[in-house]
């Protein structure tokens, strides 16, 4: 359509690339590999590739790809086989864990297919169960969302990863075509130089894909950088929250800018 669509496509690939470099180490780590390294991190000039952060400090949607990606405790799906796997790179076993898979449709309808229970050795790879056959006896004709969670004994989740697969003729014309959803957002400033950005996506709303939370600067409407994100490029499933904290520099008058895939560009006033 315009530049604007495509760098909003362009952050999205890169995302599922730097995430998928990670995942994929992890699924074969020990008897593939033994480690991994990023050449380039970031750019001396400006430049549309090549970067976690541009030339003015702004970071790109692969930094959160590939943070998704490195999780110590991380739960994922390797596309080829849609086998559902859980990645332990800590030092102590993780026990006592519930493995959760849904699938959105394109209206935001779930699927609910499995949770299972079981635990995971330290630095070591775990695969549960694959998703192919339940996903074949779906209507893929727009394509679908995978969610995977990862919880604890007391059902809070540990990690959680969410993909976007193509309809039956390998397209995503589902995604195109996806309906707005209504996002919430409410920013609460905790401190001098951070705040806590909550995005809530009501029930019956289709999935809110790929949202992007920017700090900008209330007065001149220019990004305030650099600022710090602990999450970012997020996506919200129906009846759920994410909360964001931004940590920053400077006494300037702060607001947010919310915008995603398939939710209008917001603003929300933060003093």
């Amino acid at each position: 359509k315009d530049a604007k669509d495509f760098a909003m496509k362009a952050q999205l690939v890169n995302y599922d690339q730097y995430r998928a470099l990670m995942e994929g180490f992890s699924n074969k780590m020990w008897d593939w590999y033994t480690g991994s390294i990023i050449w380039k991190t970031q750019n001396p000039w400006t430049a549309l590739r090549g970067q976690m952060y541009d030339y003015y400090l702004d970071p790109n949607a692969c930094l959160y790809g590939l943070r998704k990606g490195s999780e110590p405790l991380h739960i994922m799906m390797n596309p080829v086989d849609s086998m559902v796997t859980v990645v332990n790179n800590g030092l102590t076993d993780r026990n006592n864990l519930m493995v959760q898979a849904k699938v959105y449709d394109m209206d935001g309808k779930d699927y609910f297919y499995s949770q299972v229970f079981n635990s995971i050795g330290a630095s070591s790879v775990r695969r549960f169960f694959p998703l192919n056959d339940f996903l074949k006896k779906l209507d893929q004709k727009d394509g679908v969302f995978v969610s995977l969670k990862l919880f604890n004994e007391k059902q809070e989740v540990l990690s959680e990863n969410i993909y976007w697969l193509a309809d039956k003729d390998g397209n995503y014309r589902g995604l195109q075509n996806l309906k707005p959803a209504a996002l919430k957002v409410n920013a609460v400033k905790k401190s001098k130089d951070k705040m806590e950005v909550t995005l809530t996506n009501p029930g019956g709303n289709p999935v809110a894909f790929f949202n992007r939370v920017a700090l900008i600067n209330s007065q001149t409407g220019k990004r305030i950088l650099p600022a710090f994100y602990d999450d970012n490029y997020v996506s919200i499933l129906p009846g759920e929250s994410r909360l964001i904290t931004v940590e920053y520099n400077g006494d300037q008058k702060t607001a947010i800018e919310v915008y995603g895939w398939n939710v209008e560009r917001r603003r929300i006033e933060v003093n």
